[in-house]
């Protein structure tokens, strides 16, 4: 399993160009991914230059180490090429439909394989709204 991971509010709070606050368990699942799904991650980021060697160092401080950054395998950096399409079988990403989930949800959908199906909602509605029938809005239903 590929997966590209986002660093600037999705590791780290968002406080760029510096490097924020870690988000709690964001470092600890994605090395449990690797460790227990052999999962391939990809740092893909805006940072360039200094601030995407920072970002790096810091994950590698920490123990966390990507296959490849902003790119699909390592040797693409290497010729200064940036791919116009990541090739991930997920993202993890804070910008998201529906945000960021918490770290320990993101690692539970992916050890269920359930990733692909929506995150639950805690509307109760639906939209757009089902019309009540006559007897259901005299009886109050």
């Amino acid at each position: 399993m590929i997966i590209a991971v986002d660093f600037d509010g999705t590791i780290v709070t968002h406080e760029y160009p510096k490097i924020g606050r870690e988000i709690p368990f964001a470092i600890d699942t994605l090395k449990r991914l690797q460790k227990d799904f052999q999962a391939i991650l990809l740092l893909w980021t805006v940072r360039e230059g200094k601030e995407l060697d920072e970002a790096v160092e810091y994950c590698r401080e920490r123990g966390l180490e990507f296959y490849a950054v902003n790119a699909n395998y390592p040797e693409e950096r290497e010729r200064e090429q940036q791919p116009r399409k990541l090739k991930a079988d997920l993202f993890i990403d804070d910008r998201n439909l529906g945000g960021l989930p918490d770290w320990g949800i993101i690692y539970q959908m992916i050890a269920s394989g359930n990733y692909l199906q929506p995150i639950p909602s805690n509307r109760e509605s639906e939209y757009p709204p089902k019309k009540k029938g006559f007897l259901q809005s005299l009886l109050g239903g």
